[in-house]
């Protein structure tokens, strides 16, 4: 693995994806313009999938892993397939499948490939939001990831959004199970040059 460059996801082996919603999507899920559509990176078995398209959303899901997608399609609430997009894609070694669009929020969670960190923050739309979580630097000490590789480092969101405005930012620890992680809220100014209001 180049050591420039990392990922995590855990795993469908450790249920990636069918662990809660994440508190800090939830709880960031108010900057996603209303009906917008949203990029669930490395989507796993679709949490976060699942809860933007009980919100309305129509959701682009993406992930390396075909049994993944298959997951999230076959467990996505019955009557909203129509709002639902899934692709099978290695972020890593393949092409972007999402070039030359831009989505009204993207949702990163427990996953970091640093070369895609660029793209990923360009794929928000004028007016849109990144919400992004992932495990941080001191994570080594509670267990898995545990490689520098796979963990951000600090201040490291910060830079890789300096484009966009930050509306939350936070580093450190959390419980339940013990961990390191480092997350953030962001947006980008419309197309005319205005902020979306940023509801907190």
């Amino acid at each position: 693995m180049n050591s420039g460059a990392s990922r995590f996801t855990g795993g469908l082996s450790a249920g990636h994806g069918s662990e809660p919603v994440s508190a800090w999507v939830q709880r960031w899920s108010s900057l996603v313009p209303a009906g917008g559509t949203v990029l669930d990176v490395a989507c796993g078995l679709g949490r976060h999938t699942r809860w933007f398209l009980a919100r309305g959303h129509r959701v682009f899901a993406v992930d390396r892993s075909a049994e993944a997608i298959d997951g999230v399609r076959a467990l996505a609430p019955s009557g909203i397939g129509e709002r639902l997009e899934t692709r099978v894609a290695d972020l890593e070694s393949g092409p972007w499948p999402f070039a030359g669009q831009r989505f009204d929020a993207v949702v990163v969670t427990n996953y970091l490939w640093r070369p895609l960190l660029p793209v990923i923050v360009d794929s928000v739309a004028p007016g849109g939001a990144l919400i992004y979580e992932t495990f941080a630097a001191g994570n080594e000490a509670y267990g898995k990831p545990s490689r520098a590789d796979f963990l951000l480092q600090s201040g490291e969101l910060l830079v890789a959004c300096a484009g966009l405005r930050v509306v939350a930012f936070e580093d450190g620890y959390l419980d339940g199970p013990p961990r390191r992680v480092q997350r953030i809220a962001a947006v980008r100014a419309g197309a005319d040059g205005s902020w979306p209001p940023l509801p907190l």
